[in-house]
């Protein structure tokens, strides 16, 4: 009898309702420990649900829209717990589904167009669909190969994001899962798939079918090489792209997403903007030269005219208030979709494309745009980049253009000299009435453009003939420029941080001029290196010296993981604690870290090690400073005969 009790007290709700006479696909769904039974595969639940009447229960809980008046459950909780059940990957209910083509009929029936569609019910289909084509992959596409009407109702419901998520992995762009990928691309190729799609962008459809239309396209450009990839980039294709994003001027989001595309078909990664770079370890890595196809380019030089004309904001009466003044008008998403556009076509690096940008106007007036509107930082984030593209081109034609027809060199010494908004009511950019005017928010993109030409003229004679052409330009160089590059140089701050030896040395107008903000993530990528040489903590030696096999991305640190690391971090503290907060902290010129006993000290060892890695017998002036001269002071610093230990907290004064 005690046994008995004991077997009934741990059977499941799951298993009580499976042993009753009568029980309904109801009651189990209400059961809250069904989605668990079905992953511990429990075969007398699994047994129950693979057959064909509960398989297409399940399927009607997640493509029909319950009645105004049923209750809670079947609207939410009965087509959520059948989702998932499906999405359990089981494959004899999986199996079950799709070797029934009236099933398979009711799931696609959700995309007929005389049915509800409900954002809550689409994701719930897409989630079955979606599984089905990673566990179920030929029976699937076998289906959708035999019904075409299946594509046409996904693209005419394209809006609903869940659809369109579908019809991503359906042509392939997420990922190759196909056993027979050539085929079935080659199939969809063939098929009017993509024309459907691209007609999505015209300036009919709403806001929301554009983005995701776009979305689809996009993703297509990402999976090259292609079929669809390359029907999608022929000229036909891209003369009809820019047909939907011209047709209606009024129609904004048809601009800007069609541009979108054509933005990825020159550059599906969109990489990181040539005067754009990140630091890794102290190595500056830049962004590899984009490969497109000149017949793509081609097919979008026509247009640049008409794209031109959009630039104009004369006629364009529309006013917003700021809290510097007024915009009239604002420059607007769709002309700044504009400039990015012609951004990433000259990084094409194509010619027939440079000389058709001169000719129509479109750099001088994208130049003229980034001194009208002086506050908009993503507006000159796309002209620094256009201005490089043009000074890093091999074509002298674009790089004269820049200077004589654009006034390049003219307009920053004129915005440099009167740095403050004009009052010009012909300008868009009007400050305040009855207030002083602000300082133009672009002197920063300025002076790094500045520093550039200064760069690139001592590596090309022709910028340097231009840059002289103008006197005015060499006086303000040697006096304003370099005396500001001197200010805003971080490096020479004493802000609280130790200044590595290597960046005190380095002249304000080398290479690494470009302004860059001190980064934590590097901080905290240093941090992990002192842990690999088992700094801080002897104990785990083992641990640190394994860690020193791993690669460099092991040790990657994001800005935010950054900042906890090092609050958390107490520098300078009792137990000896000590941090160098350069990207170059441990180049040591031997191993004496490494060779050192794992028994000693933190404090005797750092004692034993300079900014240079050696052996350092001498002692600071004083606890609260960090003494880093030239290498001639390092090296009497060395030869001192003062046997004081060194204080490690010298080496981080000012972090605490």
């Amino acid at each position: 009898m005690f046994w008995k009790l004991t077997s009934l007290s741990a059977c499941s709700p799951v298993e009580a309702v499976l042993d009753k006479e009568n029980f309904t696909l109801e009651e189990l769904l209400d059961e809250e420990e069904i989605i668990q039974e079905c992953k511990a595969l429990n075969s007398r639940l699994i047994n129950f649900l693979r057959d064909r009447a509960q398989v297409e229960q399940l399927l009607r809980y997640i493509v029909e829209e319950p009645s105004e008046d049923a209750d809670n459950k079947r609207k939410f909780k009965f087509p959520f717990i059948a989702s998932e059940i499906f999405t359990c990957e089981i494959d004899v209910i999986l199996k079950a589904l799709v070797e029934e083509e009236e099933l398979m009929n009711l799931l696609f029936s959700f995309l007929e167009p005389s049915r509800p569609h409900s954002a809550l019910l689409a994701g719930y289909f897409s989630k079955v669909v979606i599984c089905l084509m990673l566990r179920k992959t030929v029976p699937l596409m076998n289906y959708v190969q035999a019904h075409h009407d299946v594509f046409r109702q996904m693209v005419d419901l394209i809006g609903i994001t869940s659809i369109m998520e579908v019809l991503v992995r359906l042509v392939g762009a997420d990922d190759q899962i196909y056993p027979n990928t050539s085929d079935v691309m080659q199939w969809l190729t063939d098929s009017n798939l993509l024309e459907m799609i691209v007609d999505k962008l015209s300036p009919s459809s709403p806001p929301e079918v554009h983005a995701n239309a776009a979305e689809t396209l996009c993703a297509i450009t990402r999976n090259t090489p292609s079929p669809l990839a390359t029907k999608l980039s022929s000229p036909s294709f891209v003369s009809r792209i820019f047909c939907h994003a011209l047709e209606d001027s009024q129609s904004k989001s048809a601009l800007v997403h069609s541009l979108t595309v054509c933005i990825s078909l020159l550059d599906s990664k969109r990489s990181i903007p040539s005067f754009m770079m990140y630091s890794f370890r102290s190595q500056h890595v830049y962004e590899s030269p984009m490969h497109v196809s000149p017949d793509t380019i081609d097919a979008m030089l026509p247009k640049l005219g008409d794209l031109v004309k959009l630039l104009n904001v004369t006629s364009d009466e529309k006013i917003l208030p700021t809290t510097y003044g007024e915009l009239r008008p604002p420059l607007g998403k769709h002309r700044l979709k504009i400039v990015e556009f012609i951004s990433v076509l000259l990084k094409a690096g194509n010619e027939t494309a440079e000389k058709e940008l001169i000719s129509s106007g479109t750099i001088e007036r994208v130049l003229d745009l980034f001194f009208e509107y002086p506050y908009n930082n993503a507006l000159h984030h796309h002209v620094e980049s256009i201005i490089y593209s043009c000074l890093d081109s091999k074509n002298n034609i674009i790089v004269d253009h820049l200077f004589e027809e654009c006034n390049l060199i003219g307009k920053i010494l004129q915005t440099d000299k009167q740095a403050t908004i004009s009052s010009d009511e012909k300008q868009p950019t009007l400050p305040a009435t009855a207030k002083q005017a602000p300082r133009v928010g672009n002197i920063g993109h300025i002076t790094r453009i500045s520093n550039k030409l200064v760069q690139l003229g001592k590596n090309d004679n022709h910028i340097q003939e231009q840059l002289e052409k103008n006197m005015e330009w060499s006086d303000w160089q040697i006096t304003v420029l370099q005396e500001r590059n001197t200010i805003e140089n971080v490096y020479r701050w004493a802000c609280g941080r130790p200044t590595a030896l290597q960046d005190r040395m380095r002249d304000s107008d080398e290479e690494d001029v470009h302004d860059r903000d001190y980064d934590v993530a590097a901080l905290a990528n240093n941090l992990s290196q002192a842990f690999r040489y088992t700094i801080y903590d002897n104990d785990d030696a083992e641990e640190g010296h394994a860690a020193l096999d791993r690669d460099d991305e092991d040790v990657y640190f994001d800005d935010e993981s950054a900042e906890v690391v090092i609050s958390s971090l107490r520098l300078g503290d009792d137990q000896g604690s000590s941090l160098f907060t350069n990207s170059n902290w441990f180049a040591f010129q031997d191993d004496r870290l490494g060779d050192a006993p794992m028994n000693t000290s933190l404090t005797e060892a750092m004692e034993e090690i300079n900014l240079n890695g050696t052996s350092n017998d001498g002692n600071s002036n004083s606890d609260d400073e960090v003494v880093v001269g030239e290498e001639d002071e390092l090296a009497e610093s060395k030869n001192s005969t003062d046997t004081t230990p060194t204080s490690t907290s010298n080496a981080v004064s000012g972090l605490d």
